[in-house]
C-alpha cells in the first residue's frame, strides 16, 4: 500500500491551477465513448449511451477552463492565439483527415449520395454540423439513408465553446481573479438555469413534423420550420449545461490546491462517491433511452443532462485527487489506451458504421461490430501516429515541411491532394438535393420534378404549295396517353427496368417527395401521357412525413375523369413516420372512389429486402424487383414476368 502524497509547502511551479497530467480522465473519456459507439452500433443493448457526450462536455468544460486559469496564474495573461492554435493543431488534422476518406469513399463507391451529403461536408468543416442539423431537420433519430457526418454536431458544439470561452474567460479573470469560487458558483447555478428552460421548451408526448396537417412539437421562425426537441438536443445555447457545469467546477476544485486543504485526507471517501456516481451512470447508460415510437425521453430533458453532468462532477473529484485510488483504477492501460484515442475513436467509428449498414438507424449484428471494430481501430491508430500526434507536436507547417525532405513522401502527399481535389470538385457539382425530413418537406419542390415538360416543336410544314399542284395539307395526329403509368421513389426504381420491359411508362426518382410526385403528374398531364383512360399507380411517403394536403393535392392534378388511381402504402420498418403515412394512405380509398390499394407494407414481408438500408429497398435481389413488378403488372391487367 503506498503512503498518502505528502503535499508540498508554498505553490507549486506553475501555480496551484496548474495542471498536472491526470490518466483517470481519459479512464472517463474511454467509458464515455465506449458507451456512445456502443449506442451507435446497437442502441436497444445501451439505449442512454448518447450520455457518454456529456460526459464529454462536462470534462471539456473543467480541463479548458483548468488550464486557462493556470495560463493566466503563469504568466499573468491568457495568450488567446496561442489557446486556438493549440486546439487547432489538436482537433482539425483528424477531423479533416476523417472528412477527407469519406469523401473519397463518397465520390468512387457511393456517388448517389454526393448531393445528400455536400452540405455536411460544409458544415462540418466550418463546426457548425449542430446548426446545421437543426436548419435542415436532420434529426439525431432519424432513420435517414446515409448521414456519414451526423456526429460532428457533438464536436461543433465543443469547438464554438472552445472559440468563445477563452474570451468571457478574459474578462473574468480581469474582474474576479480572486473571487473564482463565486462565479463558479454562478456557472454552476447558469447550468441549473439551463436545464429550466429545456424542461419548459421540451415537448412531451406525440410530436408532429414540418408537414402542413401535425406540427405539435415544431417551431416558426423567418419562415423556416424547426423541431422543436431536435433543436434543443443539438444547439449549442441548450447543450452548453454540461460545459458551463465542467467550467464552474475548475473554478472551484484545482487538484493541487485541494491537496492544501483539509479535503487532502478524503481519498477513500472519494472512491467511494466516485463508485456510486460510476454504478449511477451505468444504469443510465442502460435505461434512459433517448426517443421510442416517435417520442422523447422526458426525463432527459428535465433533469437528466443535469444529472450526468453532477455525476461526471464526483467522478472527476476522485480520479484528480492525488489520495484517491480512483484516477490509479481508471487510469489503467487498457482504458488510458482508449481515452488518449477517443477522439479518433470518435470521428471514425460512425462513418465505419454508416458505409457498412447504409442507413442511420438500423442495428448492427454482433458479428459487423467486430467487422466495424477491425476497421475502425487501425484507422485511429493510425491517425493518432502519423497524423494527430505530429500536428500537435510540431504543428501544421513543420509537418508538411518534413515532407518536402524525403522524396517519396512528397509524391505521395501530391497525389493526395490531386484525389482530393478531383473527390471535392465531385462534391461541388453535384445535383442539390434535399437532405433532413424538414428540409425535404419544405423544399421538395427544389428537389424534385419542377421543370415544366411541353412537347417537342413540331418543324415539318403543315402544307406545301406548288405552282400548278394541288395544295395537300398534313396534320399531326393527336398524342394518345399511356394506358400504364407509376410514379414513385426509390423502392420503384428497383423494379423500373421490369415494368419498362412490360410497356409502363415509369417516373420514379430517388428522394421524392409528395410535391414531386405532384409535379410529376402534372408533367405527365400536361406533355399528354396521362389521360382520363390511364391506370397510375403511386408510391409516395418513404422519404418524408406525408399529410392529407399532401395527398389531396396529388389526386387534385389527376386529369378529369380518371378510373384508375392506386396508391401503394409503405414498408420501411426503422422510420417511425411509415405508420401514420401507410393510415393517410389506406384512407384514401374511402376519400376517393376511384382509388384502390396495393398492399406493399404486407406483401414485402414474402421478400428479401435490403438489409443494408433498413429492409426498405428491393434492388439488393431481383427475385424482390420482380415481385415488385409483378403485383403492379396484376393490377395493370398485363401478363406476369416468369
Amino acid at each position: 500500500m503506498s503512503a498518502r502524497p505528502t503535499p508540498r509547502t508554498g505553490t507549486p511551479s506553475g501555480g496551484l491551477s496548474r495542471v498536472p497530467y491526470l490518466p483517470g480522465l481519459d479512464g472517463l473519456r474511454a467509458i464515455a465513448v465506449a458507451g456512445v459507439m456502443l449506442y451507435h452500433a446497437h442502441h436497444s443493448w445501451m439505449p442512454g449511451g448518447y450520455l457518454g457526450v456529456e460526459v464529454f462536455f462536462v470534462i471539456s468544460g473543467y480541463l479548458i477552463t483548468l488550464l486557462l486559469i493556470g495560463e493566466q496564474e503563469r504568466t499573468g495573461h491568457i495568450d488567446l492565439k496561442g489557446f486556438w492554435t493549440r486546439r487547432f493543431r489538436r482537433l482539425l488534422p483528424a477531423v479533416m483527415t476523417m472528412m477527407a476518406l469519406v469523401a473519397v469513399y463518397i465520390s468512387v463507391a457511393y456517388t448517389i449520395t454526393r448531393q445528400r451529403t455536400r452540405g455536411d461536408f460544409v458544415a462540418g468543416a466550418g463546426y457548425i454540423s449542430n446548426w446545421y442539423q437543426i436548419w435542415v431537420g436532420q434529426s439525431y433519430t432519424a432513420s435517414e439513408a446515409f448521414v456519414p457526418l451526423r456526429h460532428l454536431w457533438s464536436l461543433a458544439v465543443e469547438e464554438q465553446f472552445y472559440l468563445v470561452w477563452p474570451l468571457i474567460m478574459v474578462a473574468i479573470l480581469a474582474r474576479s481573479s480572486r473571487r473564482l469560487p463565486a462565479v463558479g458558483m454562478k456557472l454552476i447555478l447558469g447550468s441549473v438555469f439551463i436545464t429550466l428552460v429545456m424542461a419548459w421548451l421540451f415537448v412531451p408526448g406525440t410530436v408532429g413534423s414540418c408537414s402542413t396537417e401535425f406540427q405539435r412539437g415544431t417551431w416558426h421562425l423567418f419562415g423556416h420550420c424547426f423541431q422543436a426537441n431536435d433543436t434543443l438536443y443539438l444547439s449549442s445555447i441548450t447543450r452548453a449545461g454540461g460545459l458551463m457545469l465542467g467550467a464552474g467546477f475548475a473554478m472551484l476544485w484545482r487538484p493541487l490546491a485541494i491537496m492544501r486543504g483539509p479535503l487532502r485526507d478524503r481519498g477513500r471517501q472519494f472512491d467511494a462517491m466516485a463508485g456510486a456516481a460510476l454504478l449511477v451512470l451505468l444504469v443510465l447508460m442502460y435505461t434512459m433511452y433517448l426517443a421510442e415510437g416517435g417520442h422523447w425521453n422526458p426525463w432527459l430533458f428535465r433533469g437528466g443532462f443535469l444529472f450526468t453532468g453532477l455525476l461526471t462532477l464526483v467522478m472527476i473529484a476522485a480520479v484528480t485527487h492525488q489520495g484517491a485510488a480512483a484516477g490509479r483504477l481508471l487510469g489503467n492501460k487498457v482504458l488510458l489506451w482508449i481515452g488518449t484515442r477517443s477522439y479518433g475513436l470518435y470521428l471514425y467509428h460512425w462513418p465505419v458504421y454508416q458505409i457498412i449498414r447504409k442507413s442511420a438507424a438500423v442495428e448492427l449484428s454482433l458479428p459487423k461490430i467486430i467487422l466495424a471494430m477491425l476497421i475502425t481501430v487501425p484507422i485511429t491508430e493510425a491517425s493518432y501516429r502519423f497524423i494527430e500526434t505530429p500536428v500537435r507536436k510540431n504543428g501544421f507547417a513543420a509537418t508538411v515541411g518534413s515532407l518536402k525532405q524525403v522524396p517519396q513522401k512528397l509524391m505521395a502527399a501530391t497525389a493526395v491532394v490531386a484525389l482530393l481535389a478531383v473527390t471535392f470538385l465531385s462534391l461541388v457539382v453535384a445535383d442539390p438535393h434535399c437532405v433532413g425530413a424538414q428540409d425535404c418537406v419544405q423544399a421538395a419542390a427544389a428537389a424534385d420534378d419542377t421543370t415544366p415538360v411541353t412537347d417537342p416543336v413540331d418543324t415539318t410544314p403543315t402544307s406545301s404549295v406548288t405552282p400548278g399542284v394541288t395544295e395537300l395539307t398534313t396534320t399531326t395526329a393527336p398524342k394518345v396517353a399511356s394506358k400504364y403509368i407509376a410514379i414513385g421513389e426509390s423502392v420503384m426504381l428497383g423494379a423500373e427496368s421490369q415494368l419498362q420491359k412490360a410497356g409502363v411508362l415509369v417516373q420514379a426518382k430517388e428522394g421524392r417527395g409528395p410535391e414531386g410526385v405532384k409535379n410529376a403528374v402534372i408533367k405527365l398531364r400536361d406533355a399528354g401521357d396521362l389521360g382520363s383512360e390511364s391506370i397510375v399507380v403511386i408510391q409516395v411517403g418513404t422519404n418524408a412525413p406525408l399529410s392529407q394536403r399532401d395527398l389531396d393535392a396529388i389526386m387534385n392534378e389527376m386529369p378529369a375523369g380518371i378510373t384508375g388511381v392506386v396508391f401503394m402504402t409503405l414498408h420501411a420498418p426503422e422510420i417511425d413516420y411509415i405508420p401514420k403515412n401507410n393510415q393517410l394512405i389506406r384512407g384514401m380509398t374511402a376519400l376517393y372512389p376511384n382509388v384502390s390499394i396495393i398492399d406493399w407494407e404486407t406483401e414485402a414481408n414474402n421478400v428479401k429486402l435490403c438489409a443494408n438500408d433498413g429492409h426498405i429497398h428491393i434492388s439488393c435481389d431481383p427475385a424482390a424487383a420482380k415481385y415488385y413488378a409483378n403485383l403492379l403488372l396484376a393490377v395493370y391487367g398485363l401478363p406476369a414476368i416468369p
